[in-house]
């Protein structure tokens, strides 16, 4: 008993002792920041959801004017298929592979999407249609929240990346096993930052 009761008094000694110098070595703020790059991941995965979930609509919209336009209607339907069957698990976020995987596929599709609006203005009566006017301004707007959310996570891994490799934290993320997080590309974000043309016309 009195052997169970030192062990206890030790390890207790031991918390006192190392909790403020994980706090100090920025332990706590690794957390905070790891919260942050969560959720702002979690806001760019809701807004390329919320994009794909508008396209299904948009497809048959254009499909009732422009039926002949077969492979365009089939691009953006297979870059879909292949951005929503994507696995989004929390272990992307420290897998530089399959990061690059999911920005390649939500590529592929704002491509798609760009050619399916480009296709639409050679068809009056179509550009005209409230529900695709609707479609497309819906999309617009889906577009540049993507953008946002895009650069919110940026920041967020940029912040975190940076105290993973500056001393004396790097010591602590060698530590604990904190690496440093895959971004979306420098050369990959004009292209998907540029929302899908969207021209109403007069």
């Amino acid at each position: 008993m009195t052997t169970l009761i030192a062990r206890w008094s030790r390890l207790f000694l031991a918390s006192i002792v190392l909790l403020p110098l994980l706090s100090g070595c920025g332990y706590n703020s690794f957390q905070t920041k790891d919260e942050a790059i969560k959720a702002a991941w979690s806001e760019v995965v809701n807004q390329y959801q919320r994009r794909a979930d508008l396209i299904p609509n948009l497809v048959n919209t254009v499909k009732g004017y422009a039926s002949h336009e077969k492979d365009t209607l089939e691009a953006v339907t297979k870059a879909r298929s292949q951005a929503t069957s994507f696995q989004i698990t929390p272990q992307v976020l420290n897998d530089p592979q399959a990061f690059a995987k999911f920005q390649q596929v939500q590529g592929e599709l704002s491509s798609a999407l760009s050619r399916l609006m480009a296709v639409s203005e050679n068809y009056p009566q179509l550009k005209a249609d409230t529900s695709f006017r609707d479609l497309q301004s819906q999309l617009e707007g889906t577009e540049n929240r993507i953008t946002v959310a895009r650069a919110r996570y940026i920041a967020a891994v940029q912040d975190y990346n940076v105290m993973v490799r500056s001393f004396p934290y790097n010591l602590t993320a060698m530590m604990f096993g904190y690496q440093v997080k895959p971004s979306f590309t420098v050369e990959n974000e004009k292209a998907i930052s540029t929302a899908p043309a969207v021209n109403f016309g007069k």
